[in-house]
C-alpha cells in the first residue's frame, strides 16, 4: 500500500523509519517510475538528503509534516530551484521561497523536485507542455489532467503522498480526479500565493494533491492564514473537519447533467450520489444553468485579460517561445476594452446573487469532477474544445469564491477512474471535508495507481505495528457500513474479527443516522459476547478519530474473550434509557441482516 501522509509522520516517530529513509525511497520510486515528464526540475537528491538529516537532529516535535516527502509544481516558488511556468524562456531561480512552500517546510516536508504542468497554467489537460506529458498513472493513453499535471501524477504514482498545485478554473481537481487522487482548492484568500506565477491573481489557489482527505487538511492547516506579503490573501476561520454532517447536497437536474455522450461517466455519478445518501446526505435536485453561465465568463470574458499579464513581455518579445495553444488563448486576453471588463463585472455579479440563493437551498454542491476522459491523442487533434469541455463542472468555482474537495468516486468498466466534487461557499472548507473524509472510497483507500484491495482476512497480520493504535468498531464503522470510510480515510487497515468478553449489554441507540449501537459493561454474570474488529489506526489518526466521536459515544477499553483489552467504543449509561436491547443477536451486523435497524 502507497505511503500517506499519516503514516509516514507515525514511522519517524515510532522510530520505525527516519526522514532520510523515506526521502531516499521517493528517489527511488522517481528511477523506477523513469517518465522524464512528471519533474521539470528534480532536485539533487544529496541536498534532500541533507535536510532529511538536519530535520531528524532537530526533532519532530510541532512538525505535522515531519519528513514528508513533498512535490512543487513548477509555477510556485522554491528557493534555488528555477522557476519556469513550463517556458524556458521565462524561468528564473528565486532566492525565497514561497510563502506555502516556506510554511510546510516549517512544518517539516522535504521538497523533492518541482513538477510538470501546462504551460502559464493555464490548461486542464496537461499536454501543454515543452518538457512533455506525464502519463497518466491509471491510463496511460489518457491526458494526466492539467494544468498541475506533474503534481497528480506524482502523488497517484506514490513518488510522494502530498504534492501542491495550483487552481484557477480547475487545475488542482481535474488530474486528482483523472489519477484517482485526492484534491483540495481551498477557498480564496486562505492560503497565500506570494511566489506563485499568477495566471489570473484575483482568482489563483494554491492547491493540494494527496491520497487521503486528512492528509490533505493537514496540508491546508499548515499553509492557511494571512500573509502580509499576498495583498489577496484574507483571514478566514480555518475550523477543523468533524463527524459527518446531515448535509443536504444540490445536485444538477436530470436534463442539465453534462457528459457529452458518457454514459459510463453518466451511470458512475448516479452511483455516487446513490452513496452519499446511504451516508445520511439528503440529495437536492437544483438549476444549475447560472453556474455553467458563470463559467463561460472565464474563458469568454475579461478575465483573459488577467492570464495575458503573467506572459505579457514573452508576448511582444518573443511569442515563439510560448506554446502554440498557450499562445492562441492568452493573445484572446488582449482584445477585450474597460467597457467588456466592466460588463463582464456586472453579470458576475448578478450570477453571484442567484448562486447565494442556490446556497440557502443546501450546504454544498456534489458534481461530477468532470463529466468525460479524453485520450492524448483526442486533446491534441482538439485542444481547445475538449479542454473547454472538461472545465464544465469547474470553471465557475473560483469566480463564485467557492471552495472544492475533488474524490476518487469508482471506476468504469473500461478502468477509467470517475470522481465526484463537493463545492461550497468559501469558508465552508471544513464541511466539505467533513463529508469527503467520509465518502472517500468506504471499500478500501483509493490510493492513485498504487493502491490494492484489502487482503483476505486470513492473510492480515493480526497486530497493529508500531506507531499504530488497535481499535475495536461495534456498529456502523464495521468494513462495509456507513462510516466504516472514516477509518480508511484515517489510514486505518483491518486487523481481525473477535468478539467481547462476556461482560457487555448491546443497545439500538434510538434518533442516531446512520443507526448505531451503544455497547455498555455490565456486572458479571449479567452480559453477553458481542461480535466486533478491530481496526489499526496510525497514532495521528487515532487522535483524530477519537476526536471526532460524538456523545454519548466515547473510546475506552474494551475486554475480548481471549483476555486482552484494546481500545473501542462504549456508551454511556444514561443513553440507554429506552434503547432496545439487542444483546441476543450477537453483533450489530447480525441485527441488521434480520431487517430491524431503526434510526
Amino acid at each position: 500500500m502507497a505511503d500517506t501522509v499519516a503514516s509516514i509522520v507515525a514511522a519517524h516517530w515510532a522510530g520505525a523509519a527516519t526522514p532520510e529513509e523515506t526521502v531516499a525511497r521517493s528517489y527511488a520510486r522517481i528511477r523506477a517510475l523513469g517518465d522524464p515528464a512528471v519533474f521539470i526540475t528534480l532536485r539533487p537528491e544529496a541536498d534532500a538528503l541533507a535536510e532529511a538529516r538536519a530535520l531528524a537532529a532537530a526533532g519532530p516535535e510541532g512538525r505535522p509534516l515531519y519528513g514528508v516527502p513533498v512535490a512543487v509544481k513548477d509555477n510556485i516558488d522554491d528557493a534555488g530551484l528555477p522557476t519556469t511556468a513550463a517556458c524556458p524562456a521565462f524561468a528564473y531561480t528565486p532566492t525565497r521561497d514561497s510563502t506555502a512552500v516556506a510554511r510546510l517546510r516549517a512544518a517539516g516536508a522535504i521538497v523533492v523536485g518541482k513538477t510538470n504542468l501546462d504551460q502559464f497554467a493555464t490548461g486542464l489537460v496537461g499536454v501543454r507542455s515543452p518538457y512533455g506529458i506525464p502519463k497518466n498513472a491509471i491510463k496511460p493513453e489518457l491526458v494526466p489532467g492539467g494544468s498541475s499535471s506533474g503534481s497528480a501524477v506524482a502523488v497517484a504514482n506514490g513518488l510522494v503522498p502530498l504534492a501542491l498545485g495550483t487552481d484557477t478554473a480547475g487545475s488542482g481537481r481535474i488530474p486528482a480526479g483523472l489519477n484517482n487522487i485526492v484534491g483540495l482548492k481551498p477557498s480564496l484568500g486562505l492560503v497565500s500565493t506570494f511566489g506563485v506565477v499568477p495566471a489570473c491573481r484575483t482568482l489563483d489557489c494554491v492547491s493540494v494533491f494527496a491520497l487521503t482527505v486528512d492528509d490533505a487538511w493537514t496540508a491546508l492547516s499548515v499553509m492557511a492564514g494571512p500573509d502580509a506579503s499576498d495583498p489577496y490573501s484574507r483571514s478566514r476561520p480555518l475550523g477543523a473537519p468533524g463527524a459527518l454532517p446531515q448535509a443536504k447536497l444540490g445536485v444538477p437536474k436530470p436534463g442539465q447533467r453534462l457528459f457529452f455522450g458518457d454514459r459510463a461517466f453518466e451511470a458512475a455519478y448516479a452511483a455516487a450520489l446513490e452513496r452519499l445518501a446511504r451516508l445520511g446526505c439528503t440529495i437536492v435536485e437544483i438549476d444549475i444553468e447560472p453556474f455553467y453561465e458563470t463559467a463561460r465568463l472565464l474563458y469568454e470574458g475579461p478575465w483573459l485579460a488577467e492570464r495575458a499579464l503573467a506572459a505579457g513581455k514573452l508576448l511582444a518579445s518573443d511569442p515563439d517561445a510560448i506554446h502554440p495553444v498557450t499562445r492562441e488563448i492568452t493573445l484572446g486576453g488582449l482584445r477585450p476594452t474597460a467597457m467588456d471588463a466592466f460588463s463582464a463585472f456586472y453579470k458576475l455579479e448578478e450570477l453571484r446573487r442567484v448562486a447565494d440563493l442556490t446556497f440557502r437551498q443546501v450546504d454544498a454542491l456534489a458534481l461530477p469532477t468532470a463529466p468525460t476522459a479524453y485520450t492524448v491523442q483526442q486533446v491534441l487533434a482538439d485542444p481547445i474544445q475538449l479542454n473547454s469541455r472538461l472545465g464544465s463542472y469547474t470553471n465557475f468555482v473560483n469566480l463564485l469564491d467557492m471552495c472544492g474537495l475533488a474524490l476518487p468516486a469508482s471506476f468504469t468498466d473500461a478502468g477509467v477512474p470517475f470522481g465526484i466534487t463537493l463545492l461550497a461557499p468559501g469558508g465552508d472548507d471544513a464541511r466539505l471535508a467533513e463529508i469527503g473524509r467520509v465518502f472517500h472510497v468506504d471499500t478500501g483507500l483509493s490510493l492513485g495507481a498504487t493502491g490494492a484491495p484489502q487482503p483476505p482476512l486470513s492473510a492480515l497480520p493480526k497486530r497493529a505495528a508500531s506507531g499504530e493504535v488497535a481499535v475495536a468498531v461495534i456498529g456502523a464503522h464495521l468494513s462495509g457500513l456507513p462510516l466504516n470510510g472514516e477509518l480508511r480515510a484515517l489510514g486505518g487497515r483491518l486487523l481481525e474479527e473477535a468478539e467481547t468478553a462476556p461482560h457487555y449489554r448491546l443497545y439500538a441507540l434510538p434518533g442516531t443516522t446512520p443507526p448505531k449501537p451503544g455497547l455498555l459493561r455490565v456486572a458479571d454474570g449479567q452480559g453477553a459476547s458481542i461480535a466486533l474488529e478491530i481496526w489499526a489506526l496510525p497514532v495521528a489518526g487515532f487522535g483524530r478519530f477519537v476526536e471526532g466521536v460524538p456523545p454519548p459515544l466515547s473510546i475506552g477499553s474494551l475486554a475480548l474473550a481471549d483476555g486482552r483489552v484494546v481500545k473501542g467504543f462504549l456508551v454511556e449509561a444514561a443513553a440507554i434509557a429506552g434503547a432496545r436491547d439487542i444483546s441476543s443477536f450477537g453483533g450489530w451486523r447480525a441485527f441488521l441482516a434480520q431487517g430491524e435497524a431503526r434510526a
